[in-house]
């Protein structure tokens, strides 16, 4: 099993900076791609960004490409997710995932790509 605990959410303004942390635990961290995804207020969960094993590998959604930035630091078994000129339609409840640890080389951005997945923290843009 892979425990992941999300941390940084918060209530912020359009154009604002913000930094998400995931921290892992359980198992070895450099097995699992890890991926961003979030889920706002009568939507279905969306992809976000993930991260392949090794952190050489990026995949982003449209929606965020140029603004966000997915890195990991494999000595603190942590991924990240910052996060530049946010918009009030980057509000929702942000979730870290982990994915099956099969050692697959490319990064996935379906929600069945992962296996794992943290209890989600709250971003919040208003204008």
């Amino acid at each position: 099993q892979v425990q992941l605990v999300e941390s940084g959410g918060g209530l912020l303004q359009a154009g604002d900076s913000l930094r998400l942390s995931c921290a892992a635990s359980g198992r070895t961290f450099t097995n699992y791609a890890m991926g961003w995804f979030r889920q706002a207020p009568g939507k279905e969960r969306e992809f976000v960004a993930a991260i392949s094993r090794g952190g050489a590998t990026t995949y982003y959604a449209d929606s965020v490409k140029g603004r966000f930035t997915i890195f990991r630091d494999n000595a603190k078994n942590t991924v990240y997710l910052q996060m530049n000129s946010l918009k009030p339609e980057d509000t929702a409840v942000y979730y870290c995932a982990a994915d099956f640890g099969l050692g697959r080389l490319t990064v996935g951005s379906q929600i069945t790509d992962y296996a794992y997945w943290g209890q989600g923290t709250q971003v919040t843009v208003s204008s």
